[in-house]
């Protein structure tokens, strides 16, 4: 059994008289509750070596990073595992994927889901409130992944999986309806807001990637992870940087939309375009030498659009762009909506709640480009050639992050 000190309190020495009952011995590996434990392949692979000397079947009695280090090790040595979760926090319990860092680059690394997920309402309904937030912010970045995927989707860049969307979005503001409820430890809003974030993990598996739950939202999120950003001497929550990845994503589409994009013109905006060898200069520039930057400028080498692709590209664009606009607005939420709606959760809304600077905020969604091919919101604006001018009217004077608004909550 796979857990820390705060998951043992939760549910963890049940699970250990559970199991011993019915004759089964049980082999415990209890991380430190302080400090947390960390998301990285070392501490997977350090899981791993306990379990190769192990005969056992591993399980993990956690959430987040213990259930991420848990289906990385149970991987590497090649074992089923199953997992009992102590809040709904995050919406990895069903994935294969477990997102961890290597080298300081934060990835997703395909393993296997777990056999067996058990999940006890009482223990999902007495987690801490502040874990509880992080689950709602990572379900709440569902809506703008689901906006990038339809931008994808529209240029034949990647299809819509017909299985992994609707398990995710056709549901998605019915879990997200009852905000003020979780903070009270309402049962059954734990209970919707834990079968969305299963329901999540399961399109994923199913569609083979995070595409169904992840977009640009996500790669906010990751950069400011792989900075390892603190408040008050402790490391900010990947719920929490989902949650403010989320709004900054929200902000983003909420100023597209007001656009009119049917006069672009294609050869302007090709003779216009960095070129591959200075966006990879750009990716240096920002990141400086070693693995975050190598991997960026793999990522981007993968997407960068040829002329001829990026002039289809805009061409489809222009054409269709009433069509592409009212699909996306039938889909999304406001990014103020979003921001009373996390508010109400009790989860972070504003990056100076967390001690961050606008500009320190602003080169994050500038660099958050480079550090996935996927397609999203980001690359949009950048084949259009309305990257600069987004940025300026959502973080200039006037702009969704001019202020801060009152009521922000503040987490970690």
């Amino acid at each position: 059994m796979i857990a820390d000190d705060n998951t043992m309190t939760a549910a963890g020495r049940r699970v250990v008289e559970i199991v011993q009952s019915a004759g089964v011995a049980v082999h415990q590996h209890i991380f430190p509750g302080t400090p947390l434990l960390k998301p990285t392949t070392d501490n997977g692979n350090a899981v791993a070596e306990i379990l190769a000397n192990q005969a056992g079947v591993p399980l993990v009695v956690g959430s987040g990073v213990l259930n991420d280090v848990a289906k990385y090790a149970a991987h590497r040595v090649g074992r089923p595992y199953f997992c009992v979760a102590s809040a709904a926090s995050m919406d990895g319990y069903s994935s294969a994927g477990a997102p961890l860092s290597e080298d300081g680059f934060k990835h997703t690394i395909q393993c296997k889901p777990p056999r067996i997920i058990v999940a006890d309402l009482d223990v999902i309904a007495s987690a801490p409130t502040e874990m509880t937030g992080w689950g709602y912010g990572d379900l709440a970045g569902k809506m703008p992944a689901g906006a990038d995927w339809i931008l994808a989707d529209h240029l034949d860049i990647e299809a819509i999986d017909d299985v992994a969307w609707p398990l995710v979005q056709d549901n998605l503001r019915g879990w997200l309806a009852e905000p003020a409820a979780l903070l009270r430890g309402d049962r059954q809003a734990g209970a919707s807001l834990l079968a969305g974030l299963v329901l999540a993990g399961l399109a994923m598996e199913f569609h083979g990637s995070s595409r169904p739950a992840s977009g640009a939202d996500h790669q906010v999120a990751h950069l400011w992870e792989m900075e390892n950003i603190s408040h008050d001497g402790l490391p900010v929550a990947h719920g929490a940087c989902v949650s403010l990845g989320t709004l900054t994503i929200m902000s983003l589409y909420d100023w597209l939309l007001e656009q009119d994009l049917t006069a672009l013109d294609a050869d302007a905006l090709i003779a216009s375009r960095l070129r591959l060898p200075d966006e990879e200069a750009m990716i240096v520039q920002r990141f400086g030498g070693g693995t975050i930057a190598d991997r960026s400028i793999r990522e981007t080498r993968i997407k960068y659009p040829s002329d001829d692709a990026l002039r289809d590209r805009v061409e489809r664009i222009r054409s269709s762009w009433p069509q592409l606009r009212n699909r996306l607005r039938q889909h999304l939420l406001s990014a103020a909506t979003i921001r009373d709606m996390l508010a109400a959760a009790g989860v972070v809304t504003h990056p100076g709640r967390i001690g961050m600077s606008r500009a320190h905020h602003r080169r994050t969604v500038i660099a958050a480009r480079y550090i996935r091919q996927r397609y999203t919101v980001l690359d949009f604006l950048t084949d259009t050639g309305l990257f600069e001018t987004a940025l300026g009217a959502v973080f200039g004077p006037g702009g969704f992050w001019s202020e801060e608004p009152e009521g922000s909550a503040v987490q970690r």
